[in-house]
């Protein structure tokens, strides 16, 4: 999985970088990300490399680029 994880990174930043700030539901749509799991991963990447910022609450997080 550890592999898929940079992919999947890059298919969020291009979502985000294409549709601007979504929620976890809708970016993992337009990234055709198939598991919350995969999601987060990819999230947990971008996080870590301080490419995105997250906004909103904990129910319902915004996800952007920074």
């Amino acid at each position: 999985m550890f592999e898929n994880a940079g992919s999947l990174a890059g298919a969020i930043w291009t979502a985000l970088n294409e549709n601007g700030a979504q929620n976890a539901k809708d970016l993992k749509k337009a990234a055709k990300v198939k598991t919350d799991k995969e999601l987060y991963l990819a999230l947990g990447w971008l996080l870590r490399e301080d490419k995105v910022t997250v906004a909103g609450d904990e129910k319902d997080p915004l996800f952007s680029l920074k």
